[in-house]
């Protein structure tokens, strides 16, 4: 019997979706729409800080949110309610985070031909949306205080990939053990490159620092 050759074949299991993230990118670059895929655990205040956010960001931007949960129009809703923004909700059919054809298909149902900017709030979760490339521009992660200080330690892609983190919750570092100079530290031994804000969500400090962040980035994405 002859000798079989085998060739081994690397190939990204999520090659597919990643060519269909960069195709959503130079869309979007070419709309001069800026998108945001905001990351955190469930709990982490990612409503809440998005809520404050766009209330400062709406008298010089045009904003869109899509809102991704496994279920239920809750998020949406109270975005909706508390903004007066354009917000869709994004039902995943039980997956734990959203992909770039997910992305788009809620991009064309929102419609961004006025928008400036749109915020993606994936699935809450520290693993899953950090494995797939969503087409957005820029990911966000918000840690809040109470999750404790060595996240960055055990969930490494997530601020690996993030060009922002927000820390929230600041208002309630005195109740918990958490070393603020050591979490940053962290971060930084992941990601280097990343900018980090601390703010509080109920009290609005550091928001405005959040807002002038993505005010720059939006007139970045559409200068290129």
């Amino acid at each position: 019997m002859g000798k079989v050759k085998t060739i081994l074949l690397h190939r990204s299991a999520y090659a597919d979706n990643d060519l269909e993230a960069e195709a959503l990118r130079s869309y979007l670059k070419e709309k001069g729409v800026l998108v945001v895929n905001l990351m955190s655990s469930p709990g982490a205040g990612k409503t809440t800080t998005l809520t404050k956010l766009i209330n400062k960001l709406k008298t010089t931007l045009r904003v869109g949110v899509m809102e991704a949960d496994i279920d239920s129009d809750v998020d949406a809703i109270k975005i909706a309610e508390k903004t007066g923004v354009k917000s869709i909700q994004l039902h995943t059919g039980g997956m734990c985070h959203l992909d770039a054809g997910m992305t788009k298909t809620g991009l064309d149902e929102i419609d961004i031909s006025d928008l400036d900017i749109v915020f993606l709030e994936n699935v809450g979760n520290l693993v899953c949306p950090a494995e797939f490339d969503t087409g957005a521009s820029l990911d966000v992660m918000i840690l809040s205080i109470p999750e404790g200080d060595d996240k960055p330690l055990k969930y490494p892609l997530v601020f690996e990939k993030s060009d922002l983190v927000i820390i929230n919750k600041m208002d309630a570092l005195k109740y918990f053990n958490f070393d603020l100079s050591k979490c940053q530290k962290y971060i930084k031994m992941r990601n280097e490159h990343a900018t980090i804000i601390p703010i509080s969500a109920k009290t609005e400090d550091g928001i405005d620092l959040v807002a002038n962040y993505f005010i720059k980035k939006v007139q970045q994405h559409k200068e290129r």
